[in-house]
């Protein structure tokens, strides 16, 4: 592995100084390194982190991607990272027409990465340099815990999905709240309606006296405001300080309150395992928005190559070279879903209907097919919106929002169904449905979404580590339970209950009716299946996995 020679890197300064032009916005410096087919086998168990802690599995990730690699030989075109500066790895065989289209693809990627607000957390830090720091410590442990270390490892990530990603975006972006924001959440969060129980129709009429009050006058609407509730209300002062002085309890995500309650931890010949089980959640909450924006940021950065590059007059005599590659890239597929063509169509779709402006309460009330196909109010902020959307969003509300009937009729796309054809002994695929709804409904089954793991305070008391699983729809995978847990009890030091629903399936028998006018025959049994959810409790206790129905 290394740099880029100074030919090429002075065409990435090139395509830095258009994408700028453009609006792409990104730090300076970057580092871009050429690798070999044997660098990206090593380093693709890492997550493309050079500097990521030494684990065993990372080892048999290896031996069998080169395994994948002799029976399927591929090269990625470039892999780039989230770090300070950004690092990117290209082939040592790519010419230069290539490179300029890898390099506005790569930073596009570094502009959603530095600009996306569920990288927030990312931004502060380089990654790379604290995991250095992170490996040297583990590696140290090894060589005086042996083997215990790999199995601290092993538990801690068994359970590093759990990780309380959105609360650690809530505590970078929102403000401490000022005296008169938090009287103001209690007045109308639980003085009206958990105290007073108003009708809606009250509590809009409240939340308009305030706005009323503000606009009036913008420096003391509120205590204006407050001084009418004192009057109207005159216990809300007292209730209000009262409040005060119930501190709210802090929401731990499941590794976070093992790391601070667990007793078995806190053993002093046990501490040397917080620190490890802190590096790989402190890893895990690094990747989450990668997992969660992987349309977006594939979309993002596919929709800037395609549009820059075709802008460069370094690609003359390169056009279909150029269009081979891309289609390659970013085809739609008939069957199945590919994040570069999906993310790519549906922006350069948003961003043509803002400069319509089709994302208009007007627009939206038209009802008449042609008026629709008509509209167009010429904006010209198409680019401002995309830019936007590029800022706030991630997959989920990426694709509820802006995959409408108006995209899915534009690109043809539907969901696929398979049904047996018994005559001929073979599986088809069917266009099941074009709605949207479906179509959506289908993107967002395929969306990361880790499963809701709580901790029950109030049943953890005990000694116990209490879990429940917030039901969203989906089982757990009961594979997965027993080890999971055992890992779980190890560092907790005491038994751990789990508690989620599983389905249930009943049988109900019914007679089978006999032909028309004929004495009935004897009552044939048919038998009809259901399905049931039902709350279940694991327990796991002195390494042994029991099972119970609440």
């Amino acid at each position: 592995m290394e740099l880029i020679n100074q030919h090429t890197k002075r065409i990435m300064e090139g395509c830095k100084e258009r994408a700028a032009a453009a609006g792409l916005r990104f730090e300076k410096e970057s580092l871009e390194y050429i690798v070999t087919n044997r660098d990206l086998l090593e380093l693709t168990p890492k997550l493309m982190i050079p500097t990521l802690y030494d684990y065993w599995v990372h080892e048999v990730e290896v031996l069998r991607e080169k395994g994948r690699y002799e029976l399927y030989p591929s090269n990625p075109y470039e892999t780039v990272i989230n770090t300070r500066p950004a690092i990117s790895y290209y082939n040592d065989n790519n010419p230069d027409w290539l490179n300029v289209m890898i390099f506005y693809h790569v930073l596009a990627h570094i502009d959603f990465f530095q600009n996306n607000l569920y990288f927030r957390h990312t931004w502060d830090y380089d990654f790379t340099g604290q995991a250095l720091s992170d490996k040297r410590m583990i590696a140290q442990l090894r060589s005086e815990k042996g083997r215990w270390v790999d199995y601290v490892i092993e538990f801690a990530r068994g359970i590093d999905n759990l990780v309380g990603f959105h609360a650690e975006l809530a505590r970078l972006t929102r403000p401490e709240p000022s005296a008169r924001s938090r009287m103001l959440d209690f007045y109308f969060d639980h003085f009206l309606q958990q105290g007073r129980r108003v009708k809606t129709a009250n509590f809009i009429q409240e939340v308009e006296r305030y706005n009323a009050c503000r606009r009036e006058s913008p420096d003391h609407g509120e205590q204006v405001f407050f001084a009418e509730v004192l009057r109207k209300y005159p216990e809300f002062d007292s209730l209000y300080k009262k409040s005060l002085e119930t501190k709210a309890a802090r929401r731990h995500d499941v590794m976070q309150f093992i790391l601070e309650r667990s007793e078995f931890l806190s053993k002093e010949k046990n501490r040397w395992m917080k620190p490890v089980v802190e590096v790989v959640r402190k890893t895990s909450l690094f990747f989450q928005p990668q997992i969660r924006t992987k349309i977006m940021n594939e979309g993002w950065a596919s929709y800037w190559h395609e549009q820059l590059f075709l802008q460069d007059d370094r690609i003359c005599g390169h056009e279909v070279d150029f269009a081979r590659v891309h289609a390659g890239v970013t085809a739609m597929p008939r069957v199945g879903l590919n994040p570069y063509a999906l993310g790519m169509r549906l922006f350069a779709h948003i961003k043509e209907l803002a400069e319509k402006g089709r994302y208009s309460l007007d627009y939206r009330r038209l009802t008449d097919r042609r008026e629709r196909e008509r509209y167009d109010r010429q904006t010209g902020r198409g680019r401002e919106f995309v830019f936007k959307v590029r800022e706030d969003l991630n997959d989920f509300l990426f694709i509820n929002t802006f995959v409408d009937q108006d995209f899915v009729d534009r690109y043809r796309l539907f969901v696929a169904g398979r049904r047996l054809n018994e005559g001929r002994g073979v599986w088809e695929i069917y266009v099941k449905s074009r709605s949207a709804v479906d179509y959506r409904a289908m993107l967002l089954s395929q969306l990361y979404h880790p499963p809701r793991v709580e901790v029950d305070r109030t049943r953890s008391e005990n000694g116990e580590l209490a879990l429940v699983h917030r039901f969203e729809g989906k089982p757990l995978v009961r594979d997965f339970i027993a080890n999971t847990l055992l890992g779980i009890e190890f560092l907790w030091g005491r038994p751990v209950t789990l508690e989620t629903s599983e389905i249930v399936r009943t049988e109900s028998a019914a007679a089978a009716p006999g032909p028309p006018g004929a004495q009935p025959p004897p009552p044939r049994e048919r038998r009809a299946e259901t399905t049931v959810w039902q709350r279940v409790r694991y327990t796991m206790k002195e390494r042994k996995l029991t099972r119970d129905v609440i």
